[in-house]
């Protein structure tokens, strides 16, 4: 495996742009290892006043949408105008390998090799939400290297994925046309925290269903309250086939940016960004805490056991593992 570089290390190369120590920054705060962690403190809270000028846009829709192909499209068109672009791409992860199991660089093999974009696959692991385990970690290090716009792409596989919300500026949901859901009920959550809403694949023949499909959704976000930063989410069509739409879209994500600079809602949403990160790490480490105990691995096979003969009620396990004490 290769050696670790020290914290100074990782910072000069990040600064400087380098994308290979950008990766191994990245695997560095990915680690679960207790040296690796204190490390990529180090290395974060060096970076931190580097940090926080970027656009964070999450991106999510259930399979079938098109994420890829229209990341890898409205990619391009950013690149294109010169921007340097960062896709943190979250995949459903491998039982067996805990590793990704799409591999989104394979499928964006233009933007792939796009010297102004960075794309990096990673696995979600046991994390809800449709993120990674460390996503947040890792687009403050994107954005300490420079890239001015990080697209977050989640799972989209039907766990709630309204953590990723908490992370990004701009929340884009993408909803296919003729799909029979258009205002399911099950959607209603993640369709009220949307910034914009695309339909997806208006070309040929279902770019009548796509516009028909708009007009619903723009008619039932009138139904909903009004946005505490003063947005009206807006509800567009696009085909990344075609490359039709993406200058549109892009169009409302910059006047989103721009409406929030000038109300001071962007310093209160990083602001909420940093607390929601803060209680999400707290979570995190009590869970580490409590299942890294001595002696407990055996105290919770005995429990499971009991719960799958239910000789006890699967609460009463629990409080007894919550008040276990190694010996």
């Amino acid at each position: 495996m290769m050696h670790r570089l020290t914290a100074d290390q990782y910072v000069e190369g990040i600064l400087s742009h380098d994308r290979l120590t950008l990766s191994r920054a990245i695997t560095l705060v990915e680690s679960r290892l207790a040296s690796d962690k204190v490390l990529a403190q180090r290395v974060l809270e060096q970076l931190l006043p580097h940090t926080g000028q970027s656009i964070r846009v999450g991106i999510t829709g259930v399979p079938g949408v098109g994420k890829s192909t229209f990341i890898e499209t409205l990619g391009k068109y950013l690149t294109s105008r010169g921007k340097r672009l960062a896709v943190l791409a979250i995949d459903p992860t491998s039982q067996r390998t805990r590793g990704s199991i799409l591999g989104d660089k394979t499928r964006m093999e233009t933007l792939s090799v796009d010297p102004l974009a960075y794309i990096r696959p990673s696995p979600a692991g046991d994390s809800l939400g449709g993120v990674a385990h460390r996503t947040r970690e890792t687009m403050l290090l994107c954005e300490a290297a420079g890239f001015e716009v990080i697209l977050v792409e989640t799972v989209g596989v039907g766990q709630s994925e309204t953590l990723v919300h908490s992370m990004v500026d701009f929340f884009l949901l993408l909803m296919l046309a003729g799909a029979g859901d258009e205002l399911q009920g099950m959607k209603r959550g993640i369709v009220e925290l949307a910034d914009v809403i695309a339909i997806t694949k208006a070309d040929g023949a279902n770019r009548t269903a796509a516009e028909h499909a708009r007009a619903d959704y723009q008619n039932a976000l009138h139904l909903f309250p009004p946005t505490p930063t003063g947005w009206i989410p807006q509800v567009l069509t696009c085909s990344a086939s075609e490359n039709k739409g993406i200058t549109d879209l892009w169009h409302w994500v910059e006047q989103h940016q721009h409406s929030l600079q000038h109300n001071g809602h962007r310093n209160l949403i990083r602001q909420g960004q940093n607390l929601a990160w803060m209680h999400s790490y707290i979570r995190q480490q009590l869970e580490e805490q409590f299942y890294n105990q001595p002696d407990l691995e055996e105290k919770v096979a005995d429990m499971e056991n009991q719960v799958r003969q239910g000789s006890i009620l699967p609460i009463q396990a629990a409080e007894k593992l919550l008040k276990f004490k190694a010996t």
